[in-house]
């Protein structure tokens, strides 16, 4: 099991940015593929943004032009940018980590967008 360790998150009005940070240890972080999903109260668990080893990048359509994932390889840290953020947003956000073993989880970060 791989430990991410998530930071970022906490309550913003609609309209407003919140940036999200996923460290995981560097033999695992560079060679794998890194992702966001969110879990809203009621609803499934869903993908939002990922991004491979080589900087390749998929959204949601829900976020797309709005959210921003990249990857620093140097820190071995992965981020979220979330802009002009809706209520719908709201939701707690895991880091993922795609291991050949499968997906490792981190503990979630939650986000609050009000209206």
């Amino acid at each position: 099991q791989v430990q991410l360790v998530e930071s970022g998150g906490g309550l913003v009005q609609a309209g407003g940015s919140l940036s999200l940070s996923c460290a995981a240890p560097g033999s695992i972080f560079s060679k794998n593929a890194m992702g966001w999903f969110r879990q809203a109260p009621g609803k499934q668990r869903e993908l939002v943004a990922s991004i491979t080893s080589g900087d390749s990048t998929n959204y949601a359509d829900s976020v797309k032009g709005r959210f921003t994932i990249s990857r620093d390889n140097a820190k071995n840290t992965v981020y979220l940018q979330m802009n002009s953020l809706k209520p719908e947003d709201t939701a707690v956000y895991y880091c993922t980590a795609a291991t050949p073993g499968g997906i490792d989880w981190g503990q979630g970060t939650q986000v609050t967008v009000s209206s």
